[in-house]
């Protein structure tokens, strides 16, 4: 018995570290952070052209697949290699799929080797806005439409120049239109 105590002692760090599997691999939401998603206000960001959309999240839940309102209005995160998108290769720009904002140019797209659709800038600055995000133990960037508060995932600084960033995004937060 106390050489489990002792592996799990030795263990726990070290899953706090790599935390971000838990959040990679679709789990629940802890109440704390479904309490902050039904209390988050309507962001002022200076959205492409001032659009906004704002819906109360009974609206959305009719709207949205249940996986896309699991992860863009709950913050969740689809699991890994599940988004045809995550493939695509044709050129075009990628939207938000709750209120089609144009998030992302597939010039911008790389491998990332992540199992999700990665972008190394937004199609626009204003695209997008950025929040902390401490949940699972981590500290991380979490990424958000500027247009309507959707979450899409999380931006890090491990990405490919100009920029080296790596917007790391849920695909079923993603529409693709081909130019």
């Amino acid at each position: 018995m106390q050489t489990m105590k002792s592996i799990i002692a030795l263990l726990f760090p070290v899953f706090l570290v790599t935390g971000g599997f838990l959040s990679c691999v679709g789990q629940t939401q802890s109440a704390n952070q479904k309490q902050a998603t039904a209390s988050r206000e309507p962001k002022t960001v200076d959205s492409p052209g001032g659009r906004r959309v704002v819906k109360p999240n009974a609206e959305w839940a009719k709207i949205l697949t249940a996986d896309q309102y699991a992860v863009m209005r709950e913050q969740g995160t689809e699991r890994a290699g599940t988004s045809p998108l995550n493939r695509n290769k044709e050129k075009g720009i990628y939207y938000c799929a709750a209120c089609h904002n144009p998030l992302f140019s597939s010039a911008a797209k790389f491998e990332s080797g992540t199992g999700w659709p990665s972008f190394y800038e937004p199609i626009a600055k204003n695209a997008v806005q950025e929040e902390s995000d401490r949940s699972y133990g981590m500290v991380r960037t979490e990424v958000l439409c500027s247009v309507c508060d959707s979450h899409l995932g999380h931006v890090f600084d491990d990405g490919p120049k100009p920029t080296g960033l790596r917007y790391c995004m849920n695909g079923v937060a993603l529409t693709f239109e081909k130019k």
